[in-house]
Parts: structure tokens; C-alpha cells; sequence
């Protein structure tokens, strides 16, 4: 089993107070977030874009184990994860995560890269943990 960890510290009350994130390799070390960089677009992290970047990641990575699982190699995969944050119920949710990903196959067909992608945008760990409607547009280049 693999386990990996971040960390966050907050400082005062919600829309004033400030909050730094670190990550276990302390790739992020510190970094600041708070209600002005989560929501009136202020400098600093906020948790989606945590989590976009999480499910990018992860999504590349597992597109590329289902191409090669098919004899495929891609040259390139860009992927791209936009998560929504909405007001739902008298409080906020993450409602859907839209994965935009375009690769670089050699030799692979429209039909093959689709499938691969359909399966990784279910079958990555990131989008198994999501609950929240997970849409995906898949661009062959």
C-alpha cells in the first residue's frame, strides 16, 4: 500500500483568516490559499485546482497504461481537469470534474484511443474517488 500526504494550516475565521498548503515531497511548501484565492480569484492555491491537477495527473498517466496495455505508446498526452465548485443545498460541492485530453499515438486508431480513454476516464484512481459527474472531451492529434 502506498501512502502520500499533504498538509494545510489555517490561521482566523473564514473570509479573513489565511491558509498555507504543503505537500509531502514539499513540491508545494507553504503555499498560501485562502476565501480570496478560492473564490475572487486572488493569488495563492485553492483546493480545486488541487484537485484538477490530481486528476490530470493521475488521468495521464493511467491513459498512458491503457494505451500500452492495447501495444499503443503515445509521444504526448496533454490532459486537462476543470472542477467545478457549486452552491448546492445552502452549501458548497464539487460537482463535476470535465477532463480535456489530447494525445500523440503513433499507429493508434480513432476507435482504439477512444476506448482507452472512455476506460481511464472511469478507471483512473483520481476519477474513482471523485463524487461528482466526471465529463471528458478526447482529442487524437
Amino acid at each position: 500500500m502506498i501512502k502520500k500526504f499533504g498538509t494545510a494550516n489555517w490561521q482566523g475565521d473564514l473570509k479573513t483568516g489565511k491558509g498555507k498548503i504543503s505537500t509531502e515531497t514539499k513540491v508545494l511548501d507553504a503555499v498560501p490559499y485562502g476565501f480570496n484565492t478560492r473564490f475572487e480569484g486572488q493569488k495563492g492555491s485553492n483546493p480545486e485546482e488541487l484537485i484538477g491537477a490530481a486528476h490530470a495527473s493521475c488521468f495521464a498517466m493511467a491513459l498512458s497504461l491503457n494505451l500500452g496495455e492495447a501495444g499503443l505508446t503515445a509521444d504526448n498526452i496533454d490532459a486537462k481537469s476543470t472542477v467545478s465548485l457549486e452552491e448546492v443545498d445552502g452549501g458548497f460541492a464539487i460537482t463535476k470534474a470535465h477532463i480535456e485530453v489530447t494525445a500523440s499515438v503513433p499507429g493508434a486508431s480513432e476507435e482504439q484511443f477512444t476506448s482507452a480513454a472512455n476506460a481511464t476516464k472511469t478507471g483512473c484512481p483520481v476519477s474513482k474517488v471523485l463524487n461528482c459527474e466526471i465529463t471528458m472531451d478526447a482529442k487524437l492529434a
